[in-house]
C-alpha cells in the first residue's frame, strides 16, 4: 500500500535510472555467464560497483562508472576463484547494461506525470553516453526534459554535492524537488539536502533504517503518479 507524507507538489521530479526505471534482472544471464552460472551474484556485483563508486568520490580519484562496474565484476569473480579478464568482464556487463528493459509500470507512470505538468529529469551515476543509450533503448527518452549524469560533476550519488548540483541545474529549491529511487542510499542522500523523496520498493530493495523516512513509499511509478495527480 502506498505511503505518503509530503504536502507540497514538487516542481521537478528527478528519477534514478538503474533498478528504479530499468530492470536489472535482465543482466542475470550475462553476469552469470562470467561467474560460472551463479546468477545469485548479480546483486553482489551491483552493490560492489556502488561501493567502489563512493571510494572514488571520497578519495578524489574519479573513475568512469562503467569501468568501476568492470572492476567490480572482476573482484566478485576473484572471490569465487574465477579467472576473469577485463575484456571478458566488459563484454558481460556493457552490452546488457545498455539494453535493459523498463519495468512494466514505468511508461504508464511517467506518462501520467508528464500529462499532469510535472518536469521529469533523470539523475544517474551512469555516464552521459550510457544513460542516453539506456533511455533510448527502453523507449523512455520522450518522457524526460533533461538527462543529468554525475559524469559532468565527477561526484557520485549519494554524495550531497551531486543532488545540490542537480538542483542548481534545474534552478529549483530542495523542497520543490522530488527524488525518486529504488535505493535506500539514494533517497537518504536526497533527503539530507532537503529534497522530497520517494522510495520505489522494487523486489529485494530496502530502506536504510537509520535514515529519515522518505515522503513516499510505493511499489511502482504508477502508484507514485496516483499519489501526485488528481
Amino acid at each position: 500500500m502506498p505511503v505518503s507524507y509530503a504536502q507540497q507538489r514538487p516542481k521537478v521530479i528527478f528519477f534514478d535510472v538503474n533498478e528504479t526505471l530499468l530492470d536489472l534482472e535482465a543482466m542475470r544471464t550475462s553476469v552469470a555467464g562470467a561467474l560460472d552460472g551463479q546468477q545469485q551474484l548479480l546483486p553482489l556485483w551491483f552493490s560492489t560497483m556502488l561501493h567502489h563508486s563512493l571510494v572514488t568520490t571520497v578519495s578524489g580519484d574519479y573513475q568512469d562508472f562503467g569501468d568501476i562496474g568492470v572492476a567490480a565484476l572482476q573482484m566478485v569473480a576473484k572471490n569465487q576463484g574465477i579467472e576473469l579478464s577485463k575484456q571478458q568482464a566488459k563484454q558481460a556487463i556493457v552490452p546488457a547494461l545498455l539494453s535493459l528493459p523498463a519495468h512494466a509500470d514505468v511508461k504508464p507512470g511517467l506518462q501520467r506525470l508528464k500529462d499532469n505538468g510535472f518536469t521529469l529529469v533523470s539523475l544517474t551515476n551512469s555516464s552521459n553516453y550510457g544513460v542516453k543509450t539506456q533511455l533510448e533503448h527502453a523507449g523512455l527518452t520522450p518522457y524526460f526534459s533533461q538527462r543529468l549524469s554525475i559524469e559532468d560533476l565527477q561526484i557520485y550519488k549519494p554524495d550531497l554535492r551531486a543532488y545540490q548540483w542537480a538542483l542548481k541545474k534545474l534552478n529549483v529549491a530542495p523542497e520543490q524537488a522530488l527524488m525518486v529511487a529504488a535505493h535506500g542510499w539514494d533517497v537518504a542522500g536526497a533527503k539530507a539536502v532537503g529534497m522530497q523523496t520517494a522510495f520505489i520498493a522494487r523486489p529485494g530493495k530496502q530502506l536504510y533504517p537509520l535514515a529519515p523516512a522518505p515522503d513516499y513509499v510505493v511499489n511502482s511509478v504508477e502508484e507514485l503518479a496516483t499519489l501526485l495527480t488528481p
